[in-house]
């Protein structure tokens, strides 16, 4: 075991040694007038950097990585999520592709030992962070920061990447592959409900918005859900001193069991996309109705405050702005007086709302274009997921209409009606990554199989000089047949 993180990151430099980590690059080159990389990972968190990983560690090293946060900031570790703690177990390996080296564990162990690992109940979410910049260090992944991507265009076979920010260097990029590693708000927005639509932005925020909680000292504070976001989002107000927050639930009963960690295993990940149409439905529907509770230290870190409060089937129809308060009406007729509003509300899924996508979002094949639901499990919210290929990559609606989409890999958490939970949370993300890339060097080779069809003709480097044995004649009058006998 190492006993300092030097010791740590040796020992990742031995292990990629004996792995022959990185291989040389065997794609062939683009002839094109400008530079063509063979992939971009839009997106530099933890999809994006097990992504980067894995496309070195299989040949493909023409590649760029963007991510338009700055450095060390990179997913929502430090902005908008506020957990205390992560909510997968400590032990799980995340990203590390298989590398004992890489895991979260090692890394802890060689700050803090044996005793400290033992006592460690779950991971701090600064500490997530932490590991993640270790790991995109160690590695030496090539993420940009400071660029946004903000049109991937058609351009004959390639596509064409427009991006700003500070840290751009060029307006566009050419691709042959793009990863659109852009986490749980990849592949849509952050839910709004139309009811706030009347009110005045500075009375309100999503769960995903930066907030001034020092601000909401003394205010009564509404959050409407009780899911990981609204419970972490009502315990920072509470700890800045907020008067009273109030949760408004829809559901009669509180959630309480992770449905989907009950199933949770690597056959359920290899299989589920194989399980057919009706039987991902079935899954991914019953997790949604269902709902994944917040979990348990976030909900208590709520409920030891004696001005918190659970308010159950309680359903807002309308928050209207009266005077200097909101006023905020419920179900059956009730309602009640709050200073703001924070929206625990979660994220859509809706390529439409993909401003790299525009002009041609539309022509995306999503479930509800493939899938016709059984009675009682109808579900607009899934039918708006994309229907992926087995390479993460979009189909077209109509085929034909829009062919550069299976150039176009959605790795985030749009993908999980298709694929599964391997492409966000961290018990899968190894494992999505590797069926990923594995499939996109399938197609590079492909695409170019004359290319290396050439390679194999004229390939002429011999194993053997000559110089390794003599040509013995046959004996006069011998024939082979004799010879045998003899």
């Amino acid at each position: 075991m190492a006993t300092s993180l030097p010791d740590l990151e040796q020992r990742v430099r031995d292990d990629l040694a004996c792995l022959c980590y990185p291989p040389a690059n065997w794609v062939v080159p683009t002839s094109h007038a400008e530079q063509v990389h063979d992939v971009v990972v839009i997106g530099g968190g933890m999809c994006g950097l097990v992504t980067g990983f894995a496309l070195i560690g299989a040949g493909i090293r023409n590649i760029r990585i963007f991510d338009r946060s700055e450095a060390g900031l990179e997913g929502p570790w430090l902005t908008y999520a506020r957990m205390e703690t992560l909510r997968s177990p400590k032990q799980l390996t995340g990203p590390a592709y298989g590398m004992a080296s890489l895991t979260f564990r090692a890394w802890y162990l060689a700050q803090y030992g044996n005793e400290a690992w033992t006592a460690l109940d779950k991971i701090p979410r600064p500490m997530w962070m932490d590991y993640l910049r270790w790991y995109r260090k160690v590695l030496d992944l090539p993420v940009e920061n400071g660029i946004e991507v903000t049109s991937i265009l058609p351009e004959g076979e390639l596509l064409r990447l427009t991006l700003a920010g500070t840290g751009a260097r060029e307006t566009s990029v050419l691709a042959r592959k793009v990863v659109m590693a852009t986490g749980r708000d990849g592949l849509g927005h952050p839910s709004i409900p139309e009811f706030v639509s009347g009110l005045p932005e500075e009375y309100w925020a999503h769960s995903s918005h930066e907030i001034d909680f020092a601000a909401l000292r003394g205010k009564r504070v509404v959050v409407v859900g009780v899911g990981a976001s609204a419970v972490d989002n009502a315990a920072e107000a509470l700890e800045a001193g907020a008067a009273e927050v109030r949760h408004l639930i829809r559901r009669k009963e509180m959630p309480c069991i992770n449905k989907l960690m009950g199933i949770g295993s690597f056959g359920f990940t290899a299989a589920y996309p194989q399980l057919g149409d009706a039987r991902r439905w079935q899954i991914m529907d019953y997790a949604l109705r269902t709902q994944t509770p917040a979990p348990r230290g976030s909900t208590m870190r709520v409920s030891r405050h004696s001005n918190a409060y659970f308010h159950f089937d309680a359903a807002v129809e309308k928050a209207e702005l009266d005077g200097d308060e909101i006023l905020v009406k419920i179900s059956r007729g009730r309602s009640l007086r709050a200073d703001f509003l924070i929206l625990g509300t979660g994220f859509g899924v809706d390529p439409l709302a993909r401003k790299e996508l525009d002009g041609y979002a539309d022509k995306i094949l999503l479930w509800q274009d493939r899938f016709t639901p059984p009675a009682g499990q109808e579900n607009a919210q899934l039918g708006s997921f994309p229907y992926l290929a087995d390479d993460f990559s979009f189909l077209e609606r109509e085929p034909g209409q829009a062919p550069w989409l299976a150039n176009i890999h959605n790795f985030n958490s749009g993908a999980a009606a298709s694929l599964g939970k391997v492409s966000g949370d961290i018990p899968g993300i190894s494992e999505g990554a590797s069926w990923l890339v594995r499939e996109i060097a399938a197609k590079l080779y492909t695409e170019n199989f004359d290319q290396y069809w050439q390679r194999l003709l004229d390939y002429e480097t011999p194993e053997l000089r000559g110089d390794e044995w003599t040509a013995s004649p046959l004996p006069d009058g011998m024939t082979l047949n004799d010879r045998k006998q003899a």
